[in-house]
């Protein structure tokens, strides 16, 4: 069995965002990042029906989510070679933003 190389990008909202994390959120991020590492699809998988229709339009067609520390969110998409795999985050968020892009209702 051939080990491929795990590449990880941070693209959008999580690029802007990342700078911004506290440490504990930052810690948070890097212990998912280490997980993934060995099981890139470690988080929970979303609907395709529950894509944003944005990422959608740009080619997303597997959308997956972890938790972070403090109810925030990341939101990444897997693509690969036979050489490497890409982790693309797309978004990281609190629980509230996570509930208002999905469309669900804060109680």
């Amino acid at each position: 069995m051939c080990k491929r190389r795990i590449r990880f990008f941070l693209k959008g909202q999580a690029k802007e965002i990342y700078y911004e994390l506290d440490q504990t959120l930052l810690k948070s991020f890097f212990r998912i990042k280490e997980i993934l590492k060995n099981n890139p699809q470690y988080g929970d998988s979303i609907a395709k029906r529950l894509i944003p229709k944005l990422w959608k339009r740009i080619g997303i067609k597997r959308l997956y989510r972890c938790e972070l520390a403090n109810y925030w969110r990341m939101l990444y998409t897997i693509e690969g070679t036979e050489n490497e795999i890409y982790i693309f985050v797309l978004a990281i968020m609190d629980h509230k933003e996570y509930n208002k892009l999905f469309g669900y209702k804060n109680k």
